[in-house]
């Protein structure tokens, strides 16, 4: 089942360049760990050592935060969009 993850640019660095990729899984997470297998650079930007989301990398699917929809545990269907927001920290 193909999805599209949408990168911003500073984690495309991550993923060659790609501001967009896709993605395989039945879940958000099964999706996130086919990312972070392709890209291995990129996968500790997205998930701790042990899989799980960080609360500071914000998923949505299909425009709809997925931390009320069980974070990576939720579903995914093919054709979902999946955008990735980092916590930006500045002053």
């Amino acid at each position: 089942m193909a999805i599209t993850v949408n990168l911003p640019s500073v984690l495309a660095a991550h993923a060659g360049g790609a501001r967009s990729i896709e993605a395989n899984g039945r879940t958000l997470g099964e999706a996130v760990a086919d990312v972070a297998a392709r890209f291995p650079a990129l996968g500790p930007r997205l998930q701790d050592k042990d899989g799980k989301p960080y609360p500071f990398v914000v998923f949505y699917v299909n425009d709809e935060d997925v931390r009320f929809r069980g974070g990576f545990a939720a579903t995914v269907q093919d054709g979902d969009e999946v955008t990735v927001i980092p916590a930006i920290a500045g002053g």
